[in-house]
């Protein structure tokens, strides 16, 4: 058997522990259509998937000179807590999965505590990750900077070139290689279309996979 390169899984959250993307970005969709923003569904999850809301904020200033209000990113989590209670679900094979890796795992998402916390609880995956939830909040930089995931790491007390980052989107990978992990490129959610495996491998995923149920023969076979 193939000794275990790791000793720390860090899982993003939205579209790798929960399939959230598609639901997530209609609402910033329409959200962004009440300040004159033109923005399709399809868009937002191409430009700002993996993105805390801050970096929203930031690349619509930077690319259309419209300043988002102060509250935008409240009045927008108020409205993904409510379609996540009715529609949200866990990804696909995403609960057996986690029953069978046994390294110590976290979750490193961009989006707030209270918004992992209540996606976890909504999807039943809380008990199995918690306490150990990183936020962007908690770092000056975002995705794609590698903070988070050193953060992850250092609270973790796990050397970054030991940890497996599992990622959906392209600023994840970059951040999770930015950090010297391995990064592991997911393209299995909803959100996930012809040709979104590729573009994580040209973004520099060590390997990419479609179902969750790979995921421990890719890490008990994976050579570095």
């Amino acid at each position: 058997m193939t000794q275990n390169p790791f000793d720390l899984i860090i899982f993003d959250c939205d579209g790798v522990l929960v399939d959230s993307e598609l639901l997530a970005s209609d609402i910033l969709s329409e959200e962004l259509a009440r300040y004159g923003l033109d923005i399709t569904p399809r868009e937002c999850r191409e430009r700002f998937t993996g993105s805390s809301l801050k970096r929203v904020k930031e690349i619509v200033f930077q690319s259309k000179g419209i300043e988002l209000p102060d509250n935008f990113e409240e009045l927008l989590r108020i409205r993904d807590r409510r379609v996540f209670e009715e529609r949200l679900r866990p990804v696909s094979g995403i609960e057996e999965t986690l029953d069978m890796l046994h390294l110590p795992l976290c979750v490193a998402s961009s989006g707030s505590v209270e918004k992992i916390t209540h996606s976890l609880k909504l999807t039943g995956m809380y008990s199995r990750l918690a306490p150990h939830l990183f936020s962007a909040e908690m770092v000056s930089r975002g995705k794609p900077a590698p903070d988070l995931f050193l953060y992850a790491a250092e609270k973790m007390g796990v050397s970054p070139n030991r940890c497996l980052v599992i990622e959906d989107s392209p600023v994840g990978i970059k951040a999770a290689k930015k950090a010297g992990m391995t990064a592991f490129g997911f393209a299995g959610a909803s959100h996930a279309g012809p040709g979104y495996a590729e573009m994580l491998d040209l973004t520099g995923a060590d390997i990419t996979f479609r179902e969750m149920f790979a995921l421990p023969n890719l890490i008990q076979f994976y050579q570095k």
